[in-house]
């Protein structure tokens, strides 16, 4: 997983999921945190906080894989890395409203797990509920304070969609307070990115 939070414990089943993603796939995923960059600081995306995918595999590799994670949670329920991974698939390739039940799902099994907290807040916000998306993004804070991406993630929807201005400044600046050097996906200093709001 990313370095803000570790794989959630219990009711996990590593090997059964490397087995259906070896053999669905042939590839793991990679580890760190991969960002959508865009144009400017004030149109950027909310970035994913777990390991998505650096290159998309061919759809028929994608729905092999999404199949063989859907009978393995029908199978086991429980399982959360199942779960976990089921939505980070759907996020993976448009499914948002797929995503979110599936993250759901996860987070029912494990409540406090950060990182899905932020990419459930991505798949509200892409699935048109800017609101839900920010009440997962400060569950996400809530349980890791330091959750970096999930506080650059809430500044996005507060500024371009609840057109929260204010809202966002304070966001990033207890960013920065966390982090003197965070910076957006693009590489610009968050403390810059506010400066330049500032002045608008």
């Amino acid at each position: 997983m990313t370095n803000n939070t570790g794989t959630p414990e219990g009711y996990i089943k590593k090997e059964t999921m490397w087995l259906i993603i070896l053999a669905a796939v042939g590839f793991g995923f990679m580890a760190g945190i991969i960002f959508s960059v865009y144009k400017s600081p004030t149109s950027q995306q909310p970035a994913p906080a777990q390991n998505q995918q650096a290159a998309q595999p061919a759809p028929s590799q994608n729905t092999a894989i999404i199949l063989a994670l859907e009978k393995e949670v029908l199978t086991n329920p429980d399982n959360i890395e199942a779960w976990t991974q089921l939505g980070n698939h759907y996020f993976d390739t448009g499914n948002f409203a797929k995503a979110i039940n599936a993250y759901n799902k996860s987070l029912a099994l494990n409540p406090n797990n950060a990182n899905v907290l932020t990419d459930l807040g991505v798949m509200y916000r892409r699935n048109g509920n800017p609101v839900e998306a920010v009440a997962s993004f400060d569950k996400a804070i809530a349980v890791d304070p330091n959750h970096q991406t999930a506080r650059f993630n809430k500044g996005i929807v507060q500024l371009n969609d609840l057109n929260d201005r204010a809202g966002a400044i304070k966001t990033w600046q207890e960013l920065v307070a966390i982090k003197p050097d965070a910076t957006a996906p693009n590489g610009q200093l968050i403390s810059e990115i506010i400066l330049e709001i500032q002045k608008n």
